[in-house]
């Protein structure tokens, strides 16, 4: 072996290398992994450093096969390659766990769950799919009695901690619209999806999907990608909204992405309206759309609203109802649908003073928080403080925070994990030109993090829009005691020079010029009379286009005026019911052991606020007389505005409890005597004596928040009972 020192200087290596480990196993804890570097891009580069000395390791085995050694040398060698090999597998782990999110670092736990969860939801009739008889239609689901129940207790909920408790105006408007409404706001021109097709079957896909899903299996499953590969594809997922058809269809062409079921060719992209478009009335000359939305609802009634509302600023006015979008190819089961439920609000504000005067119930409330810095430079969502994040300048305004914290409070109340609930800023590719800033309440799930509310300051944009289009003015006053000099900003498009420049853009470009603030335009101005032209960004065309001084005029007019008349500002919270529904079916799912430890029990640790059925009503054994207490008691549950369901079969009282907590029931009256009786609490599975009359107060006070079960706990004695469990 001496003849060859190549071998024998990779024998030492790994003989060094074998001892090395020995000696740190023997003074570390077991289970203890050796510190690496956490962040996903030094984590890639560890796996393919790893990877490198694998490689060398097993060529200097079989050097030293090929060289004579001896026996117990290779086995020394091979037994380092193994640990080697742990070690690699042990990165590989972690690497899974940073894209994932995942503590397991396995995607396919999450998948496992999610099963889980939407079998039992759809085994308990949560929900059912749409038209199931027929083979059904794709993202279109009903809603079966629990899952009903739920809607209707997340909507009372909503209605009570938004629309009563901020005095909101609240409207019911038709969910057909007609397209010149819809074309003053944008969606007929632009309310599109990319879309492509197998070239051989016909069949659909949203282009953006595709290339997000190759992706994020690459990042996920490819994990010996170099990490110039992995920031490749990083920076397409954040970019991804804002790739042009061309740039979208040029990516697909270069992965080599084809039809998911067919891998066969696929299509340019090519815009597709998501609207469901119909005709009202039988001449068939009227065009409507199924809403896509229901704030232009509350838009075109503004005028009515401020006036009902006593011509007063700031107000708000919200809608609750359906809304419809012919996705193209609907996934993520009850996350991506064609009809849906919206909640939405709209905060009309003084855009010179958007103060809130309830702001500071909020701003000490601390949350993750995901501003638009931390996402570009690659960091995490931090839990910040809301009133620190206004006077920092990271959120826009008071109103915007509060209607923040607002949503922050409902979504956490309503059982959202607040570990597991952050609120992501747009970035500048996600905004339209017109707002002013954005936040989207995401919540994490078995999918990733969804958005689940938007919390958007849409400036003055959707008033002016309607406004233009229906001659109506949609404009706020605010009279003066004495009348006042004012300086106004004028800015006055000359519409033929810009029509000669930019022909059928003409439109979007002098919007763009309309919208400038003072100071943007002022810029202009300036810049216009030293040079002649600027470059001007238009966020509708994607693009920079040359204004020259021979285009627009742009002035300051002094004026005296008795009043002010201005167009409000808007602050939007749009709710997704569905979504959060559902990531609240996930955050609250779990399994236990049955009693006997034989099976895992499904439970739904609902709060009472939103679960299907507050209480269940268990006669102990089949007996007329307690068949007659459970029947009063559910009388009075019923009395006191108590859900509630009896059961009186035989089954075990165990097998009756197991099958309310899949339901997600809080508690369990046991009735075991003609004067007291027992409840269960779902969760701890603690159970009180309460007389047969007290049930429905201590119920009652308990579902609507009075009172905690650990306040029940302390006032009524304990009661244990071997029988009385799984």
């Amino acid at each position: 072996m001496r003849s060859n020192p190549a071998v024998l200087s990779s024998y030492s290596l790994h003989r060094i290398l074998l001892r090395f480990r020995h000696t740190l196993s023997s003074q570390r804890p077991a289970g203890f992994i050796i510190p690496m570097a956490t962040t996903e891009d030094s984590l890639r580069q560890a796996l393919a450093d790893k990877q490198s000395t694998i490689d060398a390791s097993g060529n200097a085995i079989r050097q030293l096969k090929t060289s004579g050694a001896s026996k117990s040398e290779i086995d020394d060698a091979v037994r380092a390659l193994n640990a080697l090999k742990l070690e690699k597998t042990s990165i590989e782990n972690q690497l899974r766990a940073s894209i994932s999110g995942d503590a397991n670092g396995s995607v396919v736990s999450r998948d496992a769950f999610r099963q889980a969860v939407v079998n039992t939801l759809e085994r308990r009739l949560f929900f059912i799919p749409s038209f199931k008889i027929y083979r059904g239609v794709a993202g279109l689901y009903d809603y079966g009695p629990p899952g009903c129940a739920i809607k209707s207790n997340v909507l009372a909920f909503w209605r009570q901690h938004f629309v009563l408790e901020e005095d909101m105006l609240e409207v019911d408007c038709p969910c057909v619209t007609p397209e010149v409404v819809l074309k003053a706001s944008g969606h007929v021109d632009k309310f599109t999806d990319l879309m492509v097709k197998d070239e051989k079957t016909g069949t659909c896909y949203r282009a953006d999907h595709l290339l997000k899903d190759h992706c994020k299996d690459k990042l996920e499953k490819d994990l010996g990608i170099s990490t110039e590969k992995a920031a490749e594809l990083k920076h397409i997922l954040a970019v991804l909204d804002d790739l042009s058809a061309e740039e979208l269809g040029a990516k697909i062409k270069e992965y080599g992405i084809t039809a998911p079921d067919t891998k066969n060719p696929l299509s340019d992209p090519y815009p597709f309206n998501l609207m469901f478009q119909t005709s009202i009335g039988p001449s068939g000359l009227s065009a409507g759309y199924m809403r896509p939305e229901t704030a232009q609802g509350i838009f075109v009634n503004f005028k009515d609203l401020y006036y009902y509302n006593g011509n007063k600023l700031p107000f708000a006015a919200a809608q609750i109802g359906q809304a419809f979008r012919n996705e193209i190819s609907p996934r993520q089961g009850l996350l991506r649908v064609r009809e849906f439920t919206l909640a939405e609000i709209e905060h009309f504000v003084d855009p010179d003073d958007k103060s809130h005067p309830k702001y500071s119930e909020v701003a000490n409330l601390k949350f993750l928080m995901f501003p638009r810095d931390e996402q570009m430079s690659g960091q995490s969502a931090k839990r910040l403080c809301l009133g620190d994040a206004v006077s920092r300048g990271i959120v826009n305004n008071q109103t915007l925070a509060y209607f923040i914290g607002r949503v922050y409070l409902f979504l956490t109340r309503l059982g959202i994990d607040e570990e597991r609930l952050r609120f992501r800023q747009h970035l500048p590719n996600e905004m339209a030109h017109y707002a002013a800033d954005c936040w989207d309440a995401e919540i994490e799930s078995s999918y990733g993090w969804i958005e689940c509310v938007g919390i958007a300051d849409r400036s003055a944009y959707d008033l002016r829009a309607h406004t233009d289009k229906s001659g109506v003015a949609l404009v706020a006053q605010e009279k003066f005691a004495e009348p006042k000099e004012v300086e106004k900003l004028v800015i006055t498009p000359v519409k033929k020079e810009l029509g000669l420049a930019f022909k059928g853009n003409q439109k979007m470009v002098v919007e763009a010029l309309e919208a400038m603030n003072e100071k943007e335009a002022m810029d202009m101005k300036a810049t216009l009379e030293s040079k002649g032209e600027v470059e001007f960004e238009v966020c509708t065309l994607q693009k920079t286009v040359t204004i020259k001084k021979n285009m627009v005029s742009i002035s300051k007019e002094k004026k005296k005026e008795h009043q002010r008349v201005f167009t409000p500002s808007v602050i939007e919270p749009s709710f997704g019911i569905g979504r959060i529904i559902y990531c609240l079916y996930e955050h609250s799912f779990y399994m236990r052991p049955s009693k006997a430890g034989d099976e895992q029990l499904n439970v739904f640790r609902f709060p009472p606020l939103v679960a299907p059925i507050k209480c269940t009503v268990f006669p102990l054994v089949q007996n007329q007389q307690y068949e007659e207490v459970a029947k009063h008691i559910s009388r009075s549950l019923t009395a006191a505005g108590i859900s509630n369901k009896k059961d009186i079969t035989g089954t075990s009282i165990g097998k009756r409890y197991a099958r309310t907590d899949e339901l997600g029931v809080p508690f369990a009256v046991t009735v075991d005597s003609t004067s007291s009786v027992t409840i269960r609490e779902r969760d701890s599975k603690d159970q009180i004596r309460v007389s047969v009359e007290e049930v429905a107060a201590v119920v009652k006070d308990v579902s609507e928040g009075r009172s905690t079960w650990t306040d029940i706990l302390k006032k009524y004695p304990a009661h244990t009972s071997a029988s009385a469990d799984e």
